[in-house]
């Protein structure tokens, strides 16, 4: 299976607690999945595990933020992004790029929490490109069977 993480999922999975998000990490990368990734989430991945709150909540220092996402990087399969991104997403278009490195990574299954991702016409564009969104609880689930 071939997977996208939004940046969400992956902030999550940076966390020391354990959690649905970094149960679904480990199990992409330790088996025969592929966890999709490009230049976007990486570098949203970066500016988010900076934010103050979010070091706080995942207690994580800013070598830790930044060790987690050279392990995405180096754990994940990167693809390029089209230099044109198809709009996606109308109700909030920052999320086009996550979508979009699903599409050019033909994989499987996009995991968000986003609830801009899990609207219908997100839903449907994506599953012309068979993509399936779902939550990490939902593909941990698939994982774990």
């Amino acid at each position: 299976m071939r997977v996208v993480l939004d940046t969400n999922v992956l902030v999550r999975a940076a966390g020391r607690a354990a959690s649905p998000a970094q149960a679904v990490f480990f199990s992409l990368v330790d088996s025969k999945h592929a966890l999709i990734v490009s230049d976007y989430p990486v570098d949203e991945l970066r500016r988010v595990l900076l934010y103050p709150r979010v070091q706080r909540t995942n207690h994580l220092t800013p070598e830790e933020a930044e060790e987690h996402v050279q392990d995405v990087c180096l754990k994940a399969a990167t693809v390029a992004l089209p230099d044109t991104i198809t709009p996606a997403v109308p109700h909030d278009p920052a999320d086009d790029p996550i979508v979009a490195t699903a599409v050019a990574g033909q994989a499987d299954v996009l995991c968000t929490l986003d609830r801009h991702l899990r609207r219908p016409e997100v839903e449907a564009y994506c599953g012309q490109f068979g993509i399936r969104i779902s939550t990490d609880v939902e593909l941990l689930a698939e994982l774990l069977q």
